[in-house]
């Protein structure tokens, strides 16, 4: 099958991760793609971003970059529909992005089946988090790309919620999660030492996140948790970097326990198994209530005991005292006291992080596998046409 590959993605982090997974996956498959995409990010480092799109958004008002990201889609119209003249492909796989309908505008000119990956509802997302001043322009954009798609593949149960509260029809629907590549994870092969020995984690109960650290992950629970706790083996190991890295290091350092936190700063894809194999417990202090955490997958084909919140969406892949241990987010002390729980109890940390493992396999929460589902649609598709 040769199929269109449409996205807007110009900053090569988690993003580009999953574009990257599930395009290699289809492609170990026996299917061609082509990619129609800004520009190339394959030569960036990980963690970076467009520096033209972040300078729109830090120093141009909020409707003036968002009616320039409007204005964008004509001109990846005009480029799709050269390609798929040039190409012919059999079909179109789109990753949603908000003011974007050039991918339905091509689908419907040239009638070809069209799966919409949704990550998150933009809409809402950004209003919530930015603000959005042409909101009838991106309601109208969202909901038209919802609607006009063929298939819609939400990564999350509650996601797909919120994409049939635009009145799409549930066999339209797929919730597909995202997963892991195992040829990556070769768990419990990895050799750390150089970075135990780097790190100074030498008899250290290390306590790991990865990721891009922002406000709403709140990893001030972890110090403040960690601060409270007199065993001075507990370490916080940050595996990424992100806008609160100065504020976390000011707290740590504030509790007189900065030598007790260490942030590592971006880490290239590559190394990162290696880095979460150094994990003892593997933390999701919180997380948005319709993702799919990345890490999460990672952790668990890591073989680490998760601590994550109590949350729909986690509980959609774990189960509480199984193969994770949940907190309640609503219950104030409760990470903390969990934490301290888990901390103390080497046995249940074995167990968890065995367990975790055993899940991805018995659930297949892999890219491939991912990618066998995206291709089982485009089949169902492909039959209701002929």
């Amino acid at each position: 099958m040769r199929i269109l590959y449409h996205h807007r993605i110009a900053s090569k982090d988690g993003q580009y991760v999953h574009i990257e997974e599930i395009v290699s996956s289809l492609k170990s498959l026996g299917h061609e793609i082509i990619m129609i995409e800004p520009g190339s990010i394959s030569d960036k480092k990980f963690g970076e971003s467009s520096n033209f799109v972040r300078t729109i958004r830090d120093y141009m008002p909020g409707l003036f970059h968002e009616l320039l990201e409007f204005g964008y889609c004509f001109f990846d119209f005009f480029k799709l529909i050269m390609v798929i003249i040039k190409t012919k492909p059999d079909c179109i796989y789109e990753r949603y992005n908000l003011f974007f309908p050039s991918g339905i505008w091509a689908k419907k000119i040239f009638k070809l089946p069209f799966v919409l990956e949704v990550n998150a509802p933009l809409y809402y997302e950004r209003d919530k988090n930015e603000g959005i001043s042409a909101k009838r322009l991106a309601s109208w954009s969202e909901r038209y790309v919802w609607c006009s798609a063929d298939h819609v593949l939400p990564v999350t149960k509650v996601l797909a919620g919120m994409v049939k509260e635009k009145n799409i029809e549930e066999n339209k629907i797929t919730v597909i999660p995202n997963g892991v590549n195992k040829t990556r994870f070769p768990w419990p092969t990895l050799n750390a030492n150089d970075i135990i020995k780097q790190y100074q984690l030498d008899n250290k109960l290390v306590l790991g996140f990865t990721g891009f650290v922002r406000d709403w992950h709140r990893l001030d629970k972890v110090i403040e948790g960690i601060s409270f706790h007199k065993d001075k083996n507990w370490h916080l190991l940050i595996v990424g970097d992100g806008p609160v890295r100065e504020k976390l290091q000011q707290q740590a350092e504030d509790l007189d326990i900065l030598d007790r936190v260490t942030v590592t700063g971006v880490v290239s894809r590559e190394h990162m198994p290696k880095y979460i194999s150094v994990f003892d417990i593997a933390l999701q202090p919180d997380v948005v209530p319709y993702a799919s955490p990345l890490k999460l997958f990672e952790y668990m084909a890591s073989g680490k005991a998760i601590l994550a919140p109590m949350r729909n969406n986690i509980m959609e892949i774990l189960t509480d005292g199984e193969d994770c241990l949940f907190f309640d987010p609503g219950k104030k002390g409760d990470f903390i006291a969990k934490l301290e729980q888990l901390c103390q109890s080497p046995e249940t940390i074995k167990q968890l992080g065995k367990s975790a493992l055993e899940t991805v396999d018995k659930k297949r929460l892999y890219w491939l596998e991912n990618a066998k589902k995206v291709i089982s649609v485009f089949d169902e598709l492909n039959n209701a046409l002929y």
